[in-house]
């Protein structure tokens, strides 16, 4: 009797576990997926599911049937649309990444990218070279990251000016930033389409408000034209910026301090208004 009042014990105990695992697995893939358009899809996915159990309920058959099918044929469906995220959990599976911790940069970190980013956007505007970057929050970057040159290269001023030298290889096109590395170079971003948006605006800054309005990143530019520096997040365009402006919006956003840093309200400019300078 005391065998199988063990055994019941362990049966328990061995169920928990499962439980916990399956629960981990589920988080660690919503992680690898956030901030990608696979997010979207799973969304989609639930919608799905919910319209099958309603149709259920109230026996509408036809769109019973239509949303079973979709879910019968859902699994080779997963397969094919998740293909870039799943290649990707098999990769960090493979070099032992899907279990590691991820854990952000600390504040002296961070302090270094900001002075490294401001020192290179200052040396860039003075001399009118053209550069966009973009760096990477709480929303994931990784689908726009694929479509650059991979660096994955310490962050310093001297590589950010070097890449968007005219005429060399990686200067057309967005740098991303990701975790205090520069993750990727001439990376493509979607182009904002809103119609409110000046006319007198280029490429980058439309690449700029475009990231920001599907993303929390902060993305910086600065001008070939003017040397002027802007600086979008949350679909809000910050136009010519002094240096000092410049570094006090971006340590507001991206140093983790104590006592945080009130960024300078006359600095704000809204894409939607109207430009004044």
């Amino acid at each position: 009797m005391p065998f199988f009042e063990d055994f019941t014990i362990w049966k328990y105990l061995a169920s928990i576990v499962d439980i916990l695992l399956v629960s981990w697995v589920i988080y660690k893939l919503l992680n690898l997926i956030k901030g990608t358009k696979a997010v979207q899809l799973l969304k989609g996915i639930v919608v799905i599911l919910l319209i099958r159990v309603v149709s259920e309920f109230f026996g509408l058959n036809t769109l019973s049937w239509l949303t079973q099918q979709a879910i019968d044929w859902g699994f080779l469906a997963i397969i094919i649309i998740f293909q870039p995220e799943l290649r990707r959990a098999l990769e960090q599976l493979g070099r032992g990444r899907f279990f590691s911790r991820s854990n952000g940069p600390d504040d002296e970190e961070q302090e270094k990218m900001v002075e490294a980013i401001v020192k290179a956007t200052d040396y860039m505007a003075k001399r009118r070279i053209g550069a966009l970057i973009s760096i990477e929050r709480e929303t994931g970057m990784s689908d726009y990251i694929e479509t650059g040159i991979p660096l994955d290269a310490k962050i310093s001023s001297e590589l950010l000016i070097n890449i968007f030298i005219p005429n060399t290889p990686l200067h057309d096109g967005a740098v991303i930033i990701q975790k205090n590395n520069v993750a990727a170079a001439a990376c493509y971003l979607p182009l904002s389409e809103s119609p409110f948006i000046s006319k007198e605006l280029g490429t980058r800054h439309r690449a700029a408000l475009g990231i920001s309005e599907v993303t929390d990143s902060i993305t910086i530019v600065v001008s070939e034209e003017t040397g002027n520096i802007s600086l979008t997040k949350n679909g809000e365009l910050h136009r010519n910026l002094t240096l000092d402006a410049f570094k006090e919006l971006i340590s507001h956003d991206l140093i983790i301090a104590s006592t945080k840093v009130k960024p300078a309200s006359s600095a704000r400019w809204n894409w939607r208004g109207k430009n004044n300078g």
